[in-house]
């Protein structure tokens, strides 16, 4: 296959991925790797390193979401960790968002490539997003500090539903004033294969919440 890494780095993960899942995540990679010529999307170019930052990283949070959720990915930039979760877990629904015009335009390129019907884009702000209905999750994989992210994407969470942030470490500080705004925090320790480096999964579920 493609990928070699990739399949081994999902049973690692304990995912079971069907080989057209793994040859679709190769063909996004194939889409980015091409685009990043042009437009920079992203800072890693060498492919295994791809495989190992951009797929594992994002697929090392999919055991943690609840099945059949509709989820925001918030500063998805180039559809990460969406993409790799959409293709991954079907069952869920996915909106990327982003107000990053050739980041959206690649995001619209893998859509119709891929077929994938479990994802929309929307080209905006977070503080401008107005979805018809809230999300069970909000997603965000380094896109700012825990405060910020419950300030500016709390109008987007529907009751009973949660923030999962993807980062490679959290202070108590910034833990602290996340719960100082009316969370309760979890942080979960992701084991990435390949990659000798910490990676958390913060989940910040309102104080109201059961």
């Amino acid at each position: 296959m493609r990928d070699p890494a990739l399949a081994a780095g999902c049973a690692a993960l304990g995912l079971t991925l069907p080989p057209a899942v793994l040859a679709a995540l190769s063909s996004y990679l194939d889409l980015l790797e091409k685009w990043n010529r042009a437009y920079n999307l992203t800072a890693v170019r060498e492919r295994d390193a791809m495989v190992t930052r951009h797929l594992l990283d994002s697929l090392a949070a999919l055991p943690h979401l609840p099945a059949g959720g509709s989820f925001v990915d918030v500063g998805t930039g180039p559809g990460l960790p969406g993409i790799p979760l959409a293709l991954a877990a079907p069952a869920h629904r996915y909106c990327l968002l982003d107000s990053n015009g050739k980041k959206t335009r690649f995001l619209f390129q893998v859509k119709t490539a891929l077929a994938l019907a479990n994802i929309r884009i929307a080209a905006e702000r977070a503080e401008d997003h107005r979805p018809e209905q809230p999300y069970t999750g909000v997603l965000s994989r380094a896109f700012a500090a825990l405060p910020a992210m419950l300030e500016r994407c709390g109008h987007l969470l529907a009751p009973g539903g949660a923030f999962y942030a993807m980062k490679a470490q959290v202070g108590a500080d910034e833990l602290a004033a996340a719960e100082a705004l009316g969370y309760r925090a979890t942080v979960t320790a992701l084991a990435v294969p390949g990659l000798d480096e910490q990676r958390s999964l913060i989940t910040l579920r309102p104080e109201t919440s059961a």
